[in-house]
């Protein structure tokens, strides 16, 4: 794996919305191709995010015009900007999530997503803790031990 900061494949123009933001207002921001998704910010810092499919959710449920507050996923995972994509990775795993708003010092930077982060990760990922005898493959492939 690559040894790459967020701050390097992330997007730095990602908008951001208060939470009193109409799910309208969102959708029209998530049109654009180059949005994955709109973070959504008081005066603390980042509170929570809006993708296409929270939007969707919204619309099927029919009905009112909510704000964001009312149907944005929180608590949000965040990643610093130094962050390895490998670490961003793990935490949108284990979190269940494609995006992660990338925050400094409490200051909102930018968005990172999977599709950004997946050129820069190995397909099989091998944490090895070799404790033995150094190993060399024969022409066939095959594991020989070498002699010292």
């Amino acid at each position: 794996m690559i040894d790459v900061p967020v701050s390097a494949v992330m997007t730095e123009a990602a908008p951001t919305v208060p939470p009193d933001t109409t799910a309208t207002d969102a959708a029209c921001r998530l049109r654009r191709a180059d949005v994955h998704a709109v973070v959504v910010c008081n005066g603390d810092g980042i509170v929570g995010i809006v993708t296409e499919s929270d939007i969707v959710a919204v619309v099927a449920e029919g009905g009112e015009n909510p704000p964001v507050r009312s149907f944005m996923s929180a608590p949000v995972v965040t990643v610093g900007p130094n962050t390895p994509v490998g670490l961003a990775a793990d935490r949108m795993r284990d979190a269940g999530v494609a995006r992660l708003p990338v925050v400094e010092d409490g200051t909102y930077r930018g968005l990172v997503t999977g599709a950004d982060v997946a050129p820069y990760l190995s397909r099989h990922r091998l944490d090895v803790d070799w404790q033995g005898d150094p190993l060399s493959l024969d022409g066939a492939g095959t594991p020989e031990r070498s002699a010292e």
